[in-house]
């Protein structure tokens, strides 16, 4: 990983036990809706900020705050309120410009982009995933290849073996049916990055040059998508992590801006998806529902994903506690990045219980 940092920096210079757990305290009233979001121009280090104080906050409880992110290993951190930076800190040697990895954080990107390519007329989600990759993208038989759809990849749903040796491998001989799609929720990291080569086709484009005209470039976010093993890993300072998040709160529009128009697919997206995991939607982990499944957990779990958190919040999750969470309700933007805040784990962790009661201390909701 370090290996791919320093790359980066010089390419991107330019741009089970099941508890029982008490659901989450009632939702606050609703921001405001007169109160319009705020979107820091594309291309300037301008961004507006608000005075915790000044929205009602507990401002005194922000250092013990910060001290719970040190000891949790976190690099960057920054909460938006209506667009509006109000919390913004780095630790460490870590600085605003400093680099890092979104992990799967980044599927979320990714399930924004297939929806881009959607209704840009260049894919359609319910179409076999062959007709973009071509026969023989996994080592299944023709016909029970021809039933994975673009959907099943968003979803988690391809029905293909998630427990081979390398389950990151994207090769056909490492993908192999387990279930019928559709029958079986898997954490699945092999079909989801495929995706990338769907878009990539359907497009004309490499994924970073789509990434960068349709995403990057009229939001601000620059960013590198970087081949690292089998996965494709979005590497970004977190700032363009905070603008992808103010992008997802607006869903799809970037001030004035239309990124993704299709708005029965951004409703599908940061929904629930299928019925086995009642707590994902298209790549976008959700909180709120009656129960969740977790990565390579196979028990459901009933209860909230994260339950001192809004039950309206949705989120991009990634490896090692890197964070986007998105609240409608509070108008709400919180970004995590750093190392691991416990024992390495994919997406959800109990960090993130963590944190929202840490935040709930801090903001008043």
């Amino acid at each position: 990983m370090r290996l791919v940092l320093a790359i980066l920096l010089g390419i991107v210079v330019f741009t089970s036990c099941e508890k029982t757990i008490p659901d989450p305290p009632p939702i606050g009233p609703p921001t405001p809706v007169d109160t319009p979001l705020y979107f820091p121009p594309a291309g300037s280090t301008t961004w507006e900020s608000y005075d915790p104080a000044s929205l009602g906050w507990n401002a005194a409880n922000i250092p013990a705050l910060y001290n719970f992110l040190d000891a949790k290993g976190t690099k960057a951190f920054l909460v938006l309120k209506h667009g509006r930076i109000v919390i913004e800190r780095y630790f460490g040697t870590f600085t605003r410009d400093s680099v890092w990895y979104w992990a799967s954080a980044g599927k979320t990107a990714t399930a924004m982009l297939v929806g881009i390519a959607q209704q840009e007329g260049l894919l359609n989600i319910n179409n076999r995933t062959n007709q973009y990759l071509g026969n023989g993208w996994t080592s299944l038989p023709l016909a029970q290849e021809n039933q994975i759809t673009v959907r099943h990849q968003l979803t988690m749903t391809t029905g293909l073996d998630d427990n081979v040796p390398e389950s990151d491998c994207t090769l056909p001989s490492c993908l192999q049916l387990r279930a019928a799609p559709g029958t079986r929720w898997a954490y699945h990291n092999a079909p989801y990055t495929l995706l990338e080569k769907v878009v990539a086709n359907a497009s004309g484009r490499t994924y970073n040059q789509y990434y960068q005209q349709k995403l990057a470039t009229p939001t601000g976010m620059g960013g590198v998508w970087i081949q690292n093993g089998y996965n494709n890993v979005l590497f970004s300072n977190p700032r363009t992590m905070a603008r992808f998040g103010l992008l997802l709160l607006n869903r799809g529009t970037w001030g004035n801006t239309p990124i993704l128009t299709d708005t029965a697919y951004f409703r599908a997206m940061t929904n629930t998806s299928q019925n086995l995991n009642l707590s994902y939607g298209y790549l976008t982990w959700l909180n709120g529902k009656a129960s969740h499944m977790l990565p390579i957990v196979r028990s459901v779990f009933n209860s909230f994903l994260t339950p001192t958190a809004p039950a309206d919040l949705y989120a991009g999750l990634g490896k090692n506690d890197q964070k986007v969470y998105v609240v409608p309700s509070q108008k709400l933007v919180v970004i995590r990045m750093g190392e691991s805040a416990g024992a390495v784990q994919l997406a959800s962790s109990s960090f993130d219980t963590e944190l929202w009661t840490n935040l709930r201390n801090v903001i008043p909701f």
